[in-house]
């Protein structure tokens, strides 16, 4: 009798539990705070049709801290009017450019493009904020359809192109047309102790091609050359040398939409992920100094049909709790989630997982893995919206249950995800610091408005925010592994935060703690393949590491 009455009591504490689980669920709501907060940025396609690849591709959104203050600022890519592709009633936006909004730490933002010197008139498609000279400023590659422009913080608010000296503006030209980048990483490929930078570029646009096939579209990727990515090597004094060729990375017809650098394999070395449009993607296996393509031999080339679709980005982590980092991979289909094996190899459970039924008809674009309601796993967020046409789809919010399967529970967590928008890339960010992770989404439709999501209510469960800090600097601290044992879970993550489509997002790592107060043990493995390990960090803050020097307390 008294087992019985032990038992019952014991699944009736299980019941409440789950019942609160559910309920704080719930209790997460995104609430859209874009006017409120006075970001009045509108994105232009350069005129008022919407006919061409470039037009289609959308801008990018960079989370940074320009000013150093503790709080994360946005960086928003724009179009502009160009002569000869634009038609000539776009005229009007010549004076389009970048805005750059410095966050005020009251839920405000305020519009600083101009005075910091970072208003770029150019058709910009993202940009890479980093600590590129290792004097704790974060400085600003900026990557367009076009020459590409690095600006140099001067720890006053303001930032000095510098392009020309460090030898980062890129060709005029890749395969005959104007060199189109979208996006940049960058770590120590060679482990000299300097920053190496990847960009990546994705095809050569001729303005005045029309397809034969449907000569009312705009034309498919499929129909143009692709350009090169480029492989930058920081030299002794400062510099920068193109080493692409002489690392086997020299594939001058891929068309990238997205670079993702970490060590999927688990051997000490970085790899490359290179999302390709209408390709099948790369995985550029590090081996010891000597880069091979890999993606079809290790099952990350194409999706479950074996096409290579319109793939985006890869964004990275471990969706279900094994210790190893899967690939989250958008596109215009309906996605690729790649499960790491453990033993070099990837398996694709795109359908088993609930991605391919939730993404499909989408044509997703900037998607992100992270834990929007910090109970230690990691949950994905998609903006959404048709290329070839100007068609309006519902953003995703894709719920975990902790072993890597996924359900559409938006709509429950916010009107914006039961609105049609045109949605392209995404962030997200801590921008309040109040330890949940916020959501700001850019879009190209007729409105034009980001869109920023604030997050109520994540932060119920613990969590703990990460900056990471090498001893030369972000070289050996990009990429690094940070494992993290809170009670019974144990989780891994990569410091890696160039992760989703023309975004970069908040570079502190975060993690989500559920009931967990304390976080027992966590190991800091460093890109340079130093260890470190700290015990007993209370929760709900943000601490720094810095490589050989400890742990600092915000």
């Amino acid at each position: 009798m008294k087992n019985n009455f032990t038992g019952r009591l014991f699944c009736l504490f299980l019941l409440l539990i789950t019942i609160e689980s559910s309920a704080q669920n719930k209790r997460v709501i995104f609430t859209d705070i874009t006017r409120k907060a006075g970001i009045s940025f509108k994105y232009t396609i350069g005129d008022y049709s919407y006919k061409n690849l470039l037009e289609s591709s959308g801008g990018g959104i960079t989370v940074f801290d320009y000013n150093n203050d503790g709080l994360m600022d946005l960086y928003l890519m724009n179009g502009t009017y160009l002569e000869g592709i634009s038609d000539p009633a776009g005229k009007v936006f010549r004076n389009s450019h970048n805005e750059l909004y410095k966050n005020n730490g009251n839920g405000t933002f305020t519009e600083v493009s101009k005075a910091a010197g970072v208003d770029v008139h150019q058709w910009s498609m993202a940009a890479g904020a980093i600590d590129i000279n290792n004097d704790g400023y974060q400085d600003l590659y900026v990557l367009n359809y076009g020459s590409n422009i690095f600006f140099m913080n001067n720890r006053n608010g303001t930032f000095t192109d510098v392009t020309r000296s460090l030898g980062l503006g890129g060709p005029d030209k890749l395969n005959g047309f104007t060199k189109w980048s979208i996006g940049v990483s960058f770590w120590d490929y060679n482990l000299d102790g300097r920053l190496d930078a990847m960009v990546g570029n994705f095809l050569a646009f001729d303005p005045a091609y029309v397809s034969p096939s449907a000569p009312k579209m705009m034309p498919s990727p499929t129909e143009y050359l692709g350009q090169a990515s480029m492989l930058y090597e920081q030299q002794s004094d400062g510099t920068f040398l193109d080493v692409t060729r002489k690392n086997n990375l020299y594939y001058p017809d891929s068309k990238c939409m997205g670079l993702t650098i970490f060590d999927y394999d688990n051997d000490g070395d970085i790899d490359i992920f290179q999302a390709n449009d209408h390709q099948l993607n790369f995985m550029f296996r590090n081996d010891k100094g000597v880069y091979k393509e890999v993606g079809v031999e290790i099952g990350v080339a194409a999706n479950s049909q074996g096409k290579g679709t319109g793939s985006m980005h890869g964004s990275i982590g471990d969706i279900d709790g094994d210790g190893l980092i899967d690939i989250l991979v958008s596109d215009l289909d309906y996605g690729a989630l790649y499960k790491n094996l453990g033993n070099g190899v990837f398996k694709d459970i795109t359908e088993e997982s609930g991605v391919a039924s939730a993404m499909e008809g989408k044509s997703s674009w900037g998607a992100q893995l992270f834990d929007y309601d910090n109970d230690g796993d990691l949950d994905i967020v998609a903006a959404n919206g048709t290329a070839e046409e100007l068609i309006l789809q519902y953003p995703l919010l894709l719920e975990n249950d902790g072993k890597g399967h996924f359900k559409n529970t938006g709509k429950e967590h916010g009107a914006y995800f039961s609105t049609k928008r045109s949605g392209r890339s995404l962030a997200v960010w801590d921008f309040d610091n109040d330890g949940d992770m916020d959501i700001i989404i850019s879009h190209i439709d007729n409105n034009g408005t980001p869109v920023l999501l604030r997050n109520d209510g994540g932060n119920n469960n613990h969590w703990l925010g990460l900056t990471l800090k090498g001893k030369d600097g972000p070289a050996s601290a990009i990429s690094a592994v940070v494992t993290v044992i809170a009670g019974a879970k144990k989780q891994v993550l990569v410091n890696q935060w160039a992760t989703t489509y023309l975004s970069n997002n908040d570079p502190r790592l975060h993690i989500g703690l559920g009931p967990d107060k304390v976080i027992d043990r966590l190991e800091v493995k460093w890109s340079d393949g130093k260890t470190e390990v700290y015990n007993k960090i209370d929760s709900d803050r943000y601490i720094t590491i810095s490589e050989g020097k400890g742990m600092i307390i915000k």
